[in-house]
């Protein structure tokens, strides 16, 4: 799970096993389902502590602590006899719980020690459990006085001073100086809103203890809305993924995309995307998604004729829709439900066909290079078989299915990750000998676990204090209509602003905090220009999700590089090629939002859009790796290879683009012209590959 092309996620489990061929039996073989659990921790030594002794013993138990309190307060348990728990007061624990990890875990720099904590490490830890505790004695109080807007004790003050200052601190160690910088001067902005040099920015100026006791004290700050997501539903998704992957589902999905994918053209990178959407559907994370199916399907892939980099570039794009497809997506998905007030089910549901356009996209990019260059697939003697993998897991798909039922039929969000994982676990004691669990694997489970909620903590709870300064100085509402007039009215204009501000900020800031930042900023002025609010928000996260394929940062292709020892910044342009397609997809859905199963008889409309996104989506691939399928290889053309190749991406993008709605032309005539560009262009490349028959090794050679 969680949260996000997303630094939030940087330490979610990540079952990293062993693929090896064995020559002997010629099988792709996956051992030790339990072997490098945690493996994003060790690839990132460098950054993270690994706790030992006492400091892990009290991680384990302030993580079983966590995850006690949000079955009490999900379930309405009453673990605290005679005594209601203010939800407030709920959240302050887990602050307290979590946060004042991120200062053992995370070092302050890159010479600090990792094989010892410093003094002045406990003494954050010690000063961020005290004033969370403090301020968690006064929140009751606080409620009731309205101390928010009314003003706070001295006291009071002085202990939310403390969080604030530990809090950026937190936020700098999780998501370093971008994340820092970017939050900070808004977190602070309230105390001079007034200035004139602000422009559209000016607003209600506040004290330094009315700003502080806003943002410790109010739900609209640090106990706003990421923090919600986190303690409301991300808790229970994150369990769940990491009990999945430590029962070995990382093997079974993966010996599931080897047995019906492997043998295809290009096999090897078609398994990659099938795996690394199934295990994305599970984890929700990005980099953790790279290092489990990466490290499996990236050496096949160089091994079948695909270079270091494409197949490290295939891996990113794949794992990059880990954030993106349901059930069970990334922690910014959670954060979106509670932006729109909605379930987390809607948000699922929005997903799928931006999802499935999304892989459908990757998958016939593949297709083409793979047979542009005359990439075969795996032999089926090599492969796992079907029946034999679905036996060893079968009970995978009925846990599976039961979070599905719980989250879209029953509408339990909350509780159906943990129903998900209470019935995995009883199955997997009982059918699986190799995964089954012990004390050791229940200390490890909560280690891991406890390492991805104190990231999470501290990255959330600090991009909190982001929306509370806006909430703050009431700015929103006039930024919004500063937009419109820049963008003059005009829907498209806005959309590319969006989407390159969206772009940009992902390149510094994790998904989560550039959704946040642009929900709350430029979200607004979308909706005012009549743009459907879920489109809007599944815009935005799309565009920051972007940044983790697309240099100077690129994370996944980064991670990925790391596997295939390609160059990490090569890989990084591979990627941004690999998944070209990738960057059109959030334009289909906003201008119709019918893609993403919004408006008046979505499902009926959403069909033929999907068939036609689907159809353009070809096309476009086959321009962008210069094979169309049903005609052939593009060089066969010619001097007029490129002008084909263009005028395909031209015409693909055409026929995928929904009509009506903003656009000034209908959906008829949309296709009318889509298919004037496409009709010619199909003939006389058909004529031309036709009457131009080259040898294949000669093709390989141009």
């Amino acid at each position: 799970m969680s949260a996000s092309s997303d630094n939030t996620q940087n330490t979610a489990v990540a079952t990293v096993a062993a693929a090896t061929i064995n020559s002997a039996q010629k099988k792709v073989v996956f051992d030790d389902p339990h072997a490098g659990v945690g493996g994003l921790q060790e690839a990132e030594v460098t950054r993270v502590r690994t706790l030992r002794g006492g400091w892990r013993w009290a991680l384990v138990a302030a993580t079983a602590a966590t995850i006690l309190l949000c079955i009490n307060q999900q379930f309405t348990l009453r673990f605290f006899i005679g005594y209601t728990q203010l939800n407030t007061e709920y959240f302050y624990l887990l602050i307290a719980l979590m946060l004042p990890f991120t200062f053992l875990i995370f070092p302050g720099s890159e010479k600090a020690p990792l094989d010892r904590i410093p003094w002045y490490d406990i003494v954050l830890f010690v000063a961020t459990f005290a004033s969370a505790i403090w301020l968690m004695m006064n929140i009751r109080k606080a409620a009731a006085l309205g101390w928010e807007f009314a003003g706070a004790p001295t006291p009071v003050i002085a202990g939310g001073l403390v969080m604030w200052a530990v809090l950026m601190e937190a936020l700098r160690r999780t998501g370093g100086w971008s994340l820092l910088l970017c939050v900070l001067p808004f977190t602070v902005y309230p105390l001079f809103a007034e200035s004139s040099w602000l422009g559209p920015f000016r607003g209600t100026q506040s004290t330094l203890d009315q700003a502080t006791a806003y943002h410790v004290l109010s739900g609209e700050s640090l106990l706003g809305i990421p923090i919600q997501a986190f303690a409301d539903t991300v808790i229970g998704f994150l369990v769940f993924g990491t009990a999945l992957m430590m029962t070995g589902a990382g093997k079974f999905f993966i010996n599931i995309a080897f047995a019906l994918c492997g043998t295809f053209r290009g096999g090897a990178a078609k398994v990659c995307i099938f795996a690394s959407g199934l295990l994305g559907m599970m984890s929700g994370s990005i980099i953790s998604n790279v290092l489990t199916a990466g490290t499996m399907t990236i050496p096949v892939m160089k091994k079948s004729g695909f270079r270091a980099s494409y197949a490290a570039a295939i891996e990113a794009c794949a794992s990059t829709g880990a954030v993106l497809a349901p059930p069970v997506m990334g922690a910014t998905a959670f954060v979106i439900a509670q932006f729109l007030n909605v379930s987390y089910a809607d948000v699922a549901v929005a997903a799928i066909i931006p999802a499935a356009l999304y892989y459908l996209g990757l998958f016939m990019q593949v297709d083409s290079y793979a047979a542009r260059h005359n990439l075969a697939g795996i032999p089926r003697s090599e492969l796992p078989r079907v029946w034999d993998t679905v036996k060893e897991g079968w009970y995978y798909i009925f846990v599976i299915a039961l979070l599905v039922v719980m989250l879209l039929y029953f509408k339990r969000e909350s509780h159906a990750p943990f129903y998900a994982t209470v019935l995995l676990l009883i199955l997997n004691q009982l059918f699986s000998k190799d995964t089954r669990w012990t004390v050791a694997t229940i200390s490890k489970f909560l280690e891991v676990n406890g390492r991805t909620f104190v990231e999470l903590v501290g990255i959330l709870a600090g991009c909190g204090l982001l929306i509370g300064a806006f909430s703050m100085t009431g700015v929103i509402s006039s930024l919004a209509n500063d937009l419109l007039t820049i963008a003059g009215d005009n829907a498209f204009l806005l959309l590319v602003m969006c989407a390159f501000t969206s772009l940009v900020l992902g390149l510094g800031l994790t998904t989560t905090a550039c959704y946040i930042f642009l929900a709350i900023l430029v979200a607004p002025a979308l909706e005012k220009v009549g743009l459907n609010k879920m489109a809007v928000h599944m815009f935005i996260f799309y565009w920051g999700m972007l940044s983790s394929i697309t240099p100077p940062v690129a994370i996944a292709s980064f991670a990925a590089a790391g596997i295939a020892g390609s160059p990490a910044m090569k890989t990084g342009w591979e990627s941004m090629w690999v998944g070209s397609i990738i960057y059109f997809i959030p334009f289909f859905f906003v201008l119709n939002p019918a893609l993403v199963l919004q408006g008046d008889a979505p499902y009926l409309a959403a069909l033929g859009l999907m068939t036609l996104a689907g159809i353009g989506t070809l096309f476009i691939c086959g321009g962008i790796q210069g094979y169309q399928a049903f005609i052939g290889d593009l060089r066969r053309a010619g001097a007029l290879e490129w002008p084909l190749r263009a005028l395909l991406v031209i015409g693909g993008f055409v026929l995928a683009t929904p009509g009506g709605g903003i656009m000034p032309v209908s959906q008829w005539q949309i296709m009318a012209i889509a298919l004037a560009i496409l009709v010619p262009t199909l003939i006389v490349a058909f004529v031309l590959v036709q009457r131009n028959p080259v040898a294949p090794s000669q093709l390989s050679a141009r």
